[in-house]
């Protein structure tokens, strides 16, 4: 479809004559052509100019597609040589400023048409004057090592595209924020100056060709005080030395420009490379509700230095910065998408429509509120292009008399401007009120009162680390009334309020932490949930506040998504991480965030203790199936890959019955099967074994290693063959001997837990099928049961209970009835690797009664719940004291009685009744 029979609206002539007279140039045109030339021209004194110096040129673009026209005219510079550039550009300029002018205020191109085609002149022209004026550098011998092919990339230099340039929303007559740099590890260190030198004469004659006004025009107003430092800094800078500024010195408002940037000329892929170095400067890992302080402080600064305070009134208007303007939609978007951005590459759009777009669809907006955004968005740069298309000025100030406004509102279509103006009014009231409360920090609350002993603990906070910013003071005066109001409310408030006091007096920085309660009040309940409930969660929380990130993050209070949800979702996160230190350290934090997750659904009864151990189980399983072809990458890399059909690696113990709580550690064997092959094929091959055990230390090390995440989990390989003198990984063929013809009893019984949980299935297979071979063959030894009554009084003389509510070791406690089940299943040969299944096994071959079965698996819920409360409560001695009066009616909940002494009372009588049914059995 060509031109006219696209268009859509029309504007009304504010100057008839001049609209009919430029019209009567044009009397070849179809007449809803001449009708939007008359308009436009009667507007536009402008665009009345472009029309007539411009027609030949006109007549034969509106043959065409607009697209068709732009495409054309940017092929014709692009064959430009360098001494006719700066003309081109700017006949250049005039022709797709016409063909965009009648486009947009025909309707025939959207808004981001026009932006778009805007853009892409901008583009043309950046690149076609870098290119042209580094290849006469490299002519005349001023770019040390280049040659002439390598004008086309730069030479290295690149300009990256900030702003509306940058997101491809350039408006009708702007400027373009450039900021220049250039890929240093091109040149030997010797000729860096140099080359440097060179591109800096480069930038400045690229922003003289663009900005200067000549008889032809200008091209674009070329700003480049958007680079680091721009004070003391030349107009080009090496890449090195900007990741060293952005690393020390970057600020929210640099952070929030690089959204939009964009390498657009030059050495694209070293623009590219730059930005995404840039990655972690700009979106951060955690949610940084501090952007919003930050934001709210900017967009004050702004209105303070351009004088734009008070009621809006519509003559002369700033419908960028002023109240309900364009920059408020802009800030409210970036501001929430620097918050998540860095949790949720998804979010990470350019453009202000797109990002909203974004937002909504993952909940951090509604969407009728970004919907409404986007209109108000949109009308907004339509009258900003209009302003400005006037006399091609950059401007957003709508003009101070009734005249000028009269004329706006002709531009858009209306005739009526009092009606006009009046919508005009209430679209920028609605979005000073949308965007406004999201910005404005909440009204500091009176504190309530205070016992003495209260207000001494709270006098002390002042000096806390986390407290000792006047930052980090000012935020948290706003959320520390409703703090203390609800820690007040909790059982036991003194108790309640001691347990806050050792969580602040922990928490190394505030800024953070203090502004998502500020922005999230809602978790301000469940942190004093916490404290009030589960000291070590508490404490574990003060040293890893970032795991409230996942709190906001949708799916933290929805159904658990099962091992294999889980194990996508660590993969995801990995995937993301770009090296193998930093997929360590994802891995980290992942599962802080889940485990977090686990504890506080079991705190607050959503899931039962045995839910709990079941997903505990899920992530460390995801934990370990998710790393391990992450570690034998990067161990394959130096080696080369597996030597035979590669390894398993499997979960012993706890993980591999699937009973975790929220202390436990990792019980790991690892099995491989060579095959034949003696050595590995790599840059460092290694004999099979010894490759083997190193990639069973490498894997030890990815779990194990302190990072700045911390630690994964800790490890125990002691029940691999011949546990602590036996090597670290074991080939499938010597597993299979030892277990057949050395393996004692204990090791036996440990295997009726095995369980494979990352590496080959086939071979995990084969595996699978030497256990259960293992079980058959020795669980009709008679030594079974005289050996486990041996172990079991070697185990109860090496440590006795652990105080007085003990749920672990000793005779009838968790340990006891585990020992047994274990041995139900290797006197049957079966399968079964969790407790539950195989303490059904006793009744149906006959080593205890039904009676005596349903006992010892009641027992065992009994006590796993009063385990697994007691390990997320606190990772010492259960001791009723310490956990106060939260932990103590939480665990009460969890086993279901009404009183320490019923605890106290069931939990003797359970132990007792649990011993002798395990000393009757034992025989």
């Amino acid at each position: 479809m060509n031109f006219v029979s696209r268009l859509t609206r029309c504007p009304v002539p504010f100057e008839p004559e001049r609209g009919a007279d430029v019209a009567g140039q044009f009397t070849d045109l179809p007449p809803e052509m001449r009708a939007l030339v008359a308009g436009t021209a009667g507007c536009s004194p402008f665009l009345a100019g472009l029309l007539t110096r411009e027609a030949t040129w006109l007549r034969a673009a509106l043959a065409e597609t607009p697209e068709a026209a732009l495409a054309a005219e940017l092929a014709r510079i692009g064959e430009v040589p360098l001494d006719a550039l700066a003309d081109e550009l700017r006949r250049a300029k005039r022709r797709i400023a016409l063909l965009t002018g009648l486009a947009d205020l025909g309707g025939v191109w959207t808004l981001e048409q026009v932006t778009g085609a805007l853009t892409d002149l901008s583009d043309h022209a950046v690149n076609l004057a870098i290119t042209r004026l580094v290849a006469d550098e490299i002519r005349r011998n001023k770019i040390p090592g280049a040659e002439p092919q390598d004008a086309e990339t730069g030479a290295g230099m690149v300009a990256l595209a900030m702003g509306k340039m940058g997101a491809g929303e350039l408006n009708y007559s702007s400027d373009i924020d450039l900021i220049c740099l250039f890929d240093q590890t091109r040149y030997d260190p010797s000729d860096v100056m140099e080359a440097r030198a060179a591109f800096i004469r480069v930038t400045r004659k690229m922003a003289a060709m663009l900005s200067d006004i000549t008889g032809e025009g200008y091209v674009f107003r070329t700003d480049l005080r958007l680079r680091p430092d721009a004070s003391v800094t030349p107009v080009c800078i090496s890449m090195a030395s900007a990741e060293l500024y952005y690393e020390a010195e970057g600020r929210t408002w640099e952070r929030a420009a690089y959204i939009k940037a964009r390498a657009c000329a030059g050495d694209i892929g070293a623009g590219e490379r730059f930005l995404q170095s840039l990655t972690p400067f700009v979106w951060r890992k955690h949610l940084d509700f501090a952007a919003i302080q930050d934001a709210h402080d900017m967009r004050l600064r702004i209105r303070e230095h351009k004088g734009l305070h008070g009621p809006i009134t519509l003559p002369g208007h700033n419908m960028k910065l002023g109240q309900g303007g364009i920059r408020e939609i802009e800030f409210f978007t970036q501001t929430r998408q620097l918050i998540a951005g860095g949790r949720d590459p998804e979010l990470r759009d350019r453009t202000t429509v797109g990002g909203l777009r974004r937002l909504a669809a993952k909940d951090w907006v509604p969407s009728a509120v970004a919907e409404e955004l986007i209109a108000h968005y949109r009308e907004h740069r339509d009258i900003e292009h209009r302003i400005q298309m006037v006399n091609d000025a950059q401007t957003q100030l709508l003009p101070n008399n009734p005249e000028g406004l009269a004329r706006i509102a002709a531009m858009m279509g209306e005739g009526d401007a009092a009606k006009w103006s009046t919508r005009l009014i209430d679209r920028l009231q609605r979005v000073e009120e949308l965007t406004g409360a999201f910005f404005a920090p909440g009204e500091t609350a009176t504190r309530p009162e205070l016992s003495p002993a209260a207000a001494a603990i709270v006098e002390g906070w002042r000096g806390y680390a986390c407290l000792r910013s006047e930052r980090a003071r000012g935020i948290f005066r706003r959320v520390e009334p409703e703090l203390l109001r609800r820690l007040q409310r909790a059982a036991n408030s003194d108790e309640a309020l001691r347990q806050f006091d050792g969580f602040l007096r922990g928490l190394p920085a505030g800024v953070q932490l203090f502004s998502l309660f500020d922005a999230n009040p809602q978790l301000i309940e469940l942190i004093v949930d916490i404290c009030t409930t589960a000291p070590a969660l508490a404490a574990h929380l003060s040293r890893n506040a970032g795991v409230l990130d996942a709190v906001l993050g949708g799916s933290f209070f929805e159904p658990w998504p099962g091992p294999d949800g889980v194990l996508q979702d660590l993969r995801e996160a990995l995937s993301a991480a770009q090296d193998y230190e930093k997929k360590l350290d994802t891995a980290r934090r992942w599962a802080k965030e889940f485990k977090f997750r686990v504890g506080v659904h079991h705190l607050r009864g959503l899931v039962d203790a045995a839910e709990a151990a079941r997903q505990y189980a899920d992530i460390a399983g995801a934990a370990v199936a998710a790393l391990w072809p992450e570690v034998l990458a990067e161990f394959a890399a130096k080696h080369g890959p597996p030597p035979g059909r590669g390894a398993v690696v499997l979960g012993m113990g706890s993980l591999g019955a699937e009973r975790l709580n929220a202390s436990s550690d990792l019980d790991l064997i690892v099995i491989y099967d060579p095959e034949g092959v003696e050595m590995s094929e790599g840059r460092k091959p290694l004999a099979t074994r010894p490759y083997y055990a190193r990639l069973t230390q490498a894997l030890i090390t990815a779990l194990t290693a302190q990072m700045p995440e911390g630690r994964l989990y800790e490890v125990d390989m002691r029940l691999r063959p011949s546990g602590r003198q036996g090597p670290v990984a074991t080939s499938i063929e010597s597993f299979r001997s030892y277990q057949m013809d050395e393996a004692w009893t204990w090791e036996h019984l440990a295997l009726t837990r095995a369980r494979p949980v990352a590496g080959d299935p086939g071979l995990a297979a084969d595996v699978e099928a030497v256990r259960v071979a293992v079980l058959a063959a020795k669980g009709g030894n008679p030594k079974v049961m005289p050996d486990l009554a041996e172990m079991r009084a070697r185990i109860f003389a090496a440590k006795a209970p652990d105080g007085a509510w003990e749920a672990k070791i000793g005779p009838g406690r968790l340990q006891d009835i585990e020992l047994l089940a274990q041995s139900f299943a290797l006197r049957g040969g079966e399968p079964a690797r969790r407790v539950e299944p195989q303490l059904r096994i006793g009744p149906r071959l006959g080593l205890c009664s039904k009676e005596e079965g349903e006992r010892l698996a009641s027992a065992y819920r009994f006590l796993w719940r009063l385990q697994a409360g007691g390990r997320l409560l606190t990772d010492k001695p259960l001791d009723m004291e310490a956990i106060g009066e939260g932990g103590q009616s939480f665990l009460l909940r969890e086993v279901g009685v009404d009183s320490l002494e019923a605890l106290a009372e069931r939990l003797e009588r359970t132990t007792s009744d649990v011993a002798v049914i395990v000393e009757a059995a034992l025989g």
